[in-house]
């Protein structure tokens, strides 16, 4: 299967063979191998439309800081790319949330400015850096834990964008003060609905075209061989852990 495709409205597997809808087929970057390439697709994906189609946030590089972005979980999956995606592409002040040496670090490698600690509270952190708040948060892990948090740290008409599935409601009326908007980014939309699922294709085929001109990188941090059973297992417990790096990968069968 190429690791560029995606099923439309199906649940993932872990066949060897899957059919998948060819109006959401990007092509491959050069450069890269497939367990490379495999991290990128669903990644960019949600992170490319969180951040530009749900939040809006310009697509400019001027080179003059404007406004802050702040991303909880910035060292995963969808973090990693929106980091990159954030400082390379737009005039936002990147801010992602870590918590571990290592995770600090990665985030700061792939070009967030400033990195916070979740374990500790998050608003009065934010606010040292950016005194009259953020506009925009990418929410991408924990919400409901930090949602108070969120609200007490953005600028008034910011936009909160989340992708997680908030185990308790959401108080959305404490948003209601600083006229707050929300927006949920789900990278299946397009597909469970047929809403111009080439506008998909197009997002890869771009995505493709800065990993080859070095504008952004592959965000898979370990390979973990053929997909068998017991390689399965050890992926699915190393991202329960919810202490990875970037993207866990599976390649070739045995």
């Amino acid at each position: 299967m190429s690791p560029s495709t995606f099923g439309s409205a199906k649940p993932g597997t872990d066949s060897e063979l899957h059919v998948v809808d060819a109006r959401l087929v990007g092509r491959e970057p050069k450069g890269l191998t497939f367990a490379q390439e495999a991290a990128l697709p669903l990644t960019s994906i949600t992170a490319w439309e969180l951040l530009f189609e749900r939040l809006g946030v310009p697509r400019r590089k001027t080179g003059t800081p404007k406004d802050a972005l702040l991303m909880v979980g910035g060292a995963g999956g969808v973090g990693s790319m929106a980091i990159q995606l954030a400082s390379k592409l737009t005039d936002l002040t990147v801010i992602a949330t870590a918590s571990r040496p290592e995770t600090v670090e990665w985030c700061k490698s792939l070009g967030a400015h400033h990195v916070v600690d979740h374990r500790q509270p998050l608003a009065a952190q934010v606010r040292a850096l950016v005194p009259g708040g953020v506009r925009y948060v990418m929410a991408l892990t924990a919400t409901e834990q930090h949602f108070a948090q969120l609200v007490e740290l953005m600028a008034p008409f910011g936009h909160l964008g989340i992708i997680d599935d908030p185990q308790t409601p959401l108080d959305v009326n404490a948003m209601k003060r600083k006229s707050l908007a929300l927006h949920w980014e789900l990278m299946f939309t397009r597909a469970l609905y047929d809403a111009d699922p080439l506008s998909q294709q197009r997002l890869l085929d771009t995505v493709a075209d800065l990993v080859e001109a070095g504008t952004l990188r592959t965000t898979m941090t370990q390979d973990f061989g053929p997909l068998t059973a017991a390689n399965l297992r050890r992926a699915h417990a190393a991202v329960e852990t919810g202490r990875t790096l970037g993207k866990i990968v599976l390649s070739g069968f045995p």
